[in-house]
């Protein structure tokens, strides 16, 4: 437990904390409609359309959660020379998040993610996308405007938001990690499996379930608590990070920091129960809170709950949305505190 201002002050000290998103961007697109008959083509049901929807998702929904919090988000990313890319442009300028770190290519795609819901469930899925690696020389143009970006201004904070899409290679990990150094920055990341062992000395790193197993080379399971903290652990020493923030879906999620010392803070935050609407996008409410709880210098258990809290929340809403700071607040202050908000 702690106690209502040492909560306020955190939410307070989010307030123009200005963090550097590299990763791969996206758009979250939505066909909502009716189904009350089969197709006659094939045993399929039929949609009929009453709504379209586009929504940023990947790390510019991380930039959002961001921005939503009181922070000041700086996306650096590259998009397809394409109809999608100037709508994702579109979609930064209406939620005032600045374009001036997003590069087109005429070698990518943009990717969007299309989902179909019939009677408010999702029935289908379509990904367009590419997922190779930037070209070395659209690359480098991207290490130079992030160069830029951590030269002129006050970057309290670097996330990697990392889908597999080829965006983060490891030559630009490595650039950037050297210049963290420099600049004495924090990282922080959300992994997938390509690059996942390039994330060694992080500050932050956030798994979920399946992203830890496969860093470990596990088979089976993580059911077990103390598989769970043995798996945790092992990551840690492994990519020789400071603290790994790891989700476990329905199960919370688990924590441990190492400190100079070498001493080990570890623990489990349960899931709250809710009614879950949509997962998608959770994870990158987690990063993006974690990235700010970073920067404002936060114990890693009110971190954690913090984290935990966020990320259930936006479960509750179809669709991948960011978090909203003052439901937020009043649920940290609720289930946090000694005394009732």
């Amino acid at each position: 437990m702690t106690d209502k201002n040492t909560i306020t002050s955190l939410f307070q000290a989010f307030e123009g904390k200005k963090l550097l998103i590299i990763g791969d961007v996206m758009i979250d697109s939505y066909l909502w409609g009716n189904v009350d008959r089969v197709s006659p083509e094939a045993p399929v049901p039929i949609v009929a359309l009453n709504k379209r929807e586009s929504r940023l998702g990947g790390a510019a929904n991380v930039a959002m959660n961001i921005q939503n919090m009181g922070g000041i988000p700086v996306l650096c990313s590259v998009i397809g020379d394409d109809s999608k890319g100037d709508l994702f442009r579109s979609l930064l300028e209406e939620q005032g998040l600045s374009k001036q770190g997003i590069m087109s290519s005429s070698n990518r795609r943009t990717t969007v993610k299309f989902r179909v819901f019939g009677n408010n469930v999702q029935m289908l899925r379509v990904d367009e996308e590419v997922a190779h690696y930037l070209r070395k020389d659209e690359s480098a143009r991207l290490l130079k405007c992030v160069n830029a970006f951590l030269q002129e201004d006050n970057i309290e904070a670097i996330v990697f938001e990392d889908y597999d899409k080829g965006v983060i290679t490891p030559a630009l990990i490595g650039q950037v990690m050297d210049q963290a150094k420099i600049h004495d920055i924090p990282v922080v990341v959300d992994p997938k499996k390509k690059n996942f062992s390039r994330y060694q000395g992080v500050n932050l790193i956030k798994p979920n379930l399946k992203e830890l197993r496969e860093g470990l080379n596990l088979n089976g399971e993580l059911v077990d608590p103390e598989q769970i903290h043995k798996a945790v652990l092992a990551l840690q020493d492994k990519l020789k990070v400071e603290t790994v923030l790891a989700t476990l879906s329905d199960k919370g999620i688990y924590y441990s920091q190492r400190n100079s010392s070498g001493e080990r803070e570890s623990g489990a935050i349960p899931a709250y129960i809710r009614d879950v609407a949509d997962v998608s996008g959770a994870g990158d409410t987690v990063i993006g809170l974690a990235a700010l709880c970073v920067a404002a210098g936060a114990p890693v258990e009110l971190m954690a709950q913090i984290c935990n809290l966020g990320g259930g929340l936006v479960c509750e809403l179809v669709g991948v949305a960011p978090v909203n700071k003052d439901k937020l607040l009043m649920e940290a202050h609720r289930k946090f505190c000694h005394q009732p908000s």
